[in-house]
């Protein structure tokens, strides 16, 4: 009879533990269902943007620089989910940024890719004679504005020129930084271009190595606005050839004494969001839809 009430008391007690558990374990097996029924491309959606050839530089730290493969995870690295994350409502890859950290060679900050060619190296670089090309699809998210209301402005894509390791040495450079020869801003709703030219279409080979050698062009607008709306953007880089095209309907060619004399550096392509201003409370947020290089 002891026998008998112990059994019933133990299975009273067992009843009970699993009554007291079941609502948390229900509910938790209930939410990995439900995350395990999601589809992709109908329940949410991820960018289609390779990054294994890219590093991005962010605006913190002096400044903070991930590179392959830590870049990779990049939706689970808590150093770079702040800056740069998937927004899955829309597949885009989202690049925020404001003014902290900036590089050795500016004064202003970024969330912005960098090439690599070989992944996790800056050594292995393209020229413009060897060619290059680039092409994405974003939009400009969201931007902080000035004290007069019109808004910040941030630079998109580059074309960023290097120097070798010989010619630095040979005009006693401390790094390996040569111009960017394309930058392509969001300004206020329109896409600007500017890129690079000799001060002295007869400087020779030695001095056109220089920083200094080098000035901003005239800056070209393309003639549709693009706003916060999804637009595309080309640039087609060959010997002496430097094209940019917007939506694939308006395109800017450049060809001239300048671009055949840039060929002597190497280059690399830039993606992202390089944001013009150290105003205290300035952001910006890009969305990238997809990105593609060749070579």
């Amino acid at each position: 009879m002891i026998k008998i009430f112990q059994l019933a008391f133990f299975l009273v007690l067992l009843i009970s533990c699993g009554e007291n558990k079941m609502p948390h374990e229900t509910e938790t097996e209930m939410k990995q269902e439900e995350n395990n029924n999601l589809v992709e491309g109908v329940d949410f959606f991820l960018p289609k943007i390779d990054l294994n050839n890219w590093k991005v530089t962010l605006p913190i730290g002096n400044p903070t620089e991930i590179i392959n493969p830590a870049i990779l995870e990049y939706a689970s690295n808590a150093t770079l989910m702040p800056f740069m994350y998937n927004d899955s409502t829309d597949a885009s890859l989202v690049f925020y940024t404001y003014p902290n950290a900036s590089t050795a060679n500016s004064s202003y900050s970024r969330t912005e890719l960098r090439e690599q060619m070989v992944p996790g190296s800056n050594t292995a670089n393209w020229t413009f004679p060897q060619g290059g090309r680039m092409k994405g699809t974003l939009k400009l998210d969201k931007i902080s504005s000035d004290s007069n209301g019109d808004p910040h402005r941030t630079i998109i894509m580059q074309i960023h020129g290097r120097l070798s390791d010989e010619q630095r040495d040979l005009i006693g450079a401390n790094d390996n930084n040569a111009p960017p020869m394309l930058k392509i801003y969001w300004e206020n709703g329109r896409i600007k271009v500017k890129t690079k030219e000799l001060k002295n279409s007869n400087a020779s080979p030695k001095e056109i190595l220089h920083t200094d050698a080098w000035t901003d062009d005239e800056a070209f607008f393309f003639s549709k606005k693009v706003d916060r709306n999804k637009f595309t953007l080309e640039v087609i880089a060959s010997e002496g050839k430097l094209e940019v095209i917007l939506n694939e309907e308006e395109s800017k060619v450049y060809e001239s004494v300048h671009l055949e004399k840039w060929s002597v550096f190497e280059n690399y392509f830039k993606a992202g969001n390089y944001l013009q201003t150290k105003q205290p409370d300035a952001f910006a947020k890009v969305k990238y839809y997809d990105l593609e290089v060749s070579h």
